[in-house]
């Protein structure tokens, strides 16, 4: 059963900025610094950060891997971080900023009790995750998976602002988007050369009809890449790896194979023309391969008469 967010309508990006301000001053929020470079590819300009730093990050998963280790559990999500916390979502869902984050006002729609990174969203996940969206131009992804480019094991949707990159549309792909078919729950992307379900979510409006209407797309879409689709049991395993990406108008769903390409870490936000290197030497390899050619071996082929 639904509840009433913690947080007024029109409130939360305040509330965000206002706790990145005191986590920043307090050393709770530590944002990785990056250059960014424009890397054309497929009728895409897809934008690519180049970290500059990843210290503070590599400390705080090698101290993880250590109480892993011993036998301690990894959760840093339960309890999470208080000098971090936004506000409640739901009662199932917080949403908190995410420490390490290249992205400013990167926002953590987390489960209050655990739940498998791998089990099926659930109306609960899309209703919490929906909330968020509709306070302002943000793109919502979930890493289905290790091989998704999924971090921690603790259920966590995210949402980051729009636009992605300072110039050009606001998610990179949108020139290909418009050329998509989609207006039901079957639909593909020109350029997309590996299998993916792209679905348009119309007028559904902003509440909890979209949310419903999005949950019921993601479900199809499932279906259509061949995926196990939900029963409506709660903690469902996915039967394999995906990303998913959505805004208040679209859906992208896309299945994994692994989280690499090269040295590369892919993770959702790749699927939308975003991506990240760790070094000059990874952006050459990207450079030299192609971005595409970076997401169609993480994906999986096309299905056969698709």
């Amino acid at each position: 059963m639904s509840t009433q967010p913690e947080f007024p309508h029109g409130s939360l990006q305040e509330s965000i900025a206002a706790v990145a301000a005191r986590a920043l001053a307090a050393g709770a929020l530590l944002p990785i610094p990056t250059g960014c470079e424009f890397v054309e590819d497929g009728g895409v300009r897809f934008f690519v950060r180049v970290l500059t730093s990843l210290a503070r990050k590599d400390e705080e998963r090698a101290a993880q891997r250590r109480e892993a280790a011993a036998g301690k559990p990894v959760n840093p999500f339960l309890p999470y971080e208080r000098g971090l916390f936004v506000a409640g979502v739901s009662g199932t869902h917080v949403a908190i900023l995410n420490k390490f984050n290249v992205v400013d006002r990167h926002l953590l729609i987390v489960t209050r009790k655990f739940e498998d990174q791998r089990s099926l969203l659930t109306p609960r996940d899309f209703e919490a995750w929906w909330r968020c969206m509709v306070e302002y131009d943000s793109l919502g992804f979930y890493n289905g998976g290790v091989e998704a480019g999924a971090s921690q094991a603790h259920k966590h949707l995210q949402l980051v602002p729009l636009p992605l990159a300072p110039e050009g549309p606001p998610v990179p792909v949108d020139p290909l988007l418009a050329k998509a078919g989609g207006e039901d729950r079957r639909g593909t992307i020109p350029g997309f050369d590996f299998r993916h379900s792209f679905a348009r979510l119309g007028e559904a409006g902003i509440g909890s009809a979209a949310a419903r209407l999005a949950y019921e797309r993601y479900a199809a879409m499932l279906e259509q890449v061949g995926l196990r689709t939900p029963s409506g049991k709660d903690a469902e395993l996915q039967s394999g790896p995906y990303c998913l990406l959505a805004t208040r108008e679209w859906m992208l769903l896309v299945p994994r194979s692994r989280e690499f390409f090269d040295s590369i870490s892919i993770n959702s936000l790749g699927f939308a023309g975003a991506l990240l290197v760790r070094n000059e030497e990874q952006l050459r390899t990207l450079r030299e391969a192609g971005p595409f050619a970076a997401l169609r071996e993480t994906a999986l082929p096309p299905r056969c008469g698709a």
